[in-house]
């Protein structure tokens, strides 16, 4: 078995984490599962700990790239060879993960993506989010002059090469798209992975109302002014 260390970024999610973790664990019993608890104010660290994972507690709250980040510096230092995403509120099903790590096991691609709309099962979201998931996909192309259909996915599969790299350079604010952009910029190879996922189960996404505008501002000015700079390839 190939040295895998999944990282599942958490905040908040007690009500989700520790079946998160028992799934996971029953469809990799090998990997090493590392939940980042995010400066939460509930009982997620106790939760996950009780599950069986490795917790890391940060003690504020970084927001969804510094978990993340933290968790794949965790992997490097420890010497995995590689890692995966699967967020801690229940919406990426433990299942579908050896779907994204077939193509990196066996050296296909650097970096996979679980994709909501490639045909694999149903996944509502309102018309506001999907047309705005459009605009970024359509600016992921322009960047990268690449197609991904789903650039907001935090669900993947990362093999040495993609472990490095966002291990040392990581967006902090929203990630999952412009990382694809710094994917590309270091001549990984990307892929996309038809994937089924399940609603929200509990709580709510933390880009609604306000900050879903200041979510596209952001990225959308970030990736029309030529986030990221220079990177090295790898």
């Amino acid at each position: 078995m190939k040295r895998l260390c999944v990282v599942v970024p958490a905040f908040n999610e007690n009500q989700t984490v520790g079946h998160v973790v028992n799934q996971l664990h029953a469809e990799l019993p090998l990997a090493t599962l590392v939940v980042v608890d995010d400066g939460s104010t509930d009982s997620t660290a106790d939760i996950a700990l009780q599950a069986g994972a490795v917790v890391l507690s940060l003690p504020v709250n970084l927001g969804i790239g510094g978990a993340v980040q933290t968790g794949y510096r965790y992997a490097l230092s420890h010497h995995f060879e590689y890692a995966m995403q699967v967020d801690g509120d229940g919406q990426h099903r433990a299942e579908e993960v050896m779907r994204l790590l077939d193509p990196v096991f066996a050296g296909a691609a650097d970096l996979t993506v679980g994709s909501r709309w490639l045909g694999r099962g149903e996944y509502n979201a309102p018309r506001g989010r999907r047309l705005g998931m459009r605009i970024l996909s359509a600016l992921v192309r322009w960047r990268t002059h690449k197609r991904f259909t789903d650039t907001t996915s935090g669900f993947r599969a990362l093999g040495p090469k993609a472990l490095k790299l966002f291990a040392v350079t990581y967006p902090t604010d929203f990630p999952e798209v412009e990382s694809l952009v710094l994917a590309c910029k270091a001549n990984l190879v990307v892929a996309e992975v038809p994937v089924t996922m399940s609603e929200r189960a509990h709580g709510r996404s933390s880009i609604t109302g306000l900050r879903s505008a200041y979510y596209m501002a952001r990225v959308g000015a970030a990736l029309l002014l030529g986030f990221p700079g220079p990177v090295q390839r790898i």
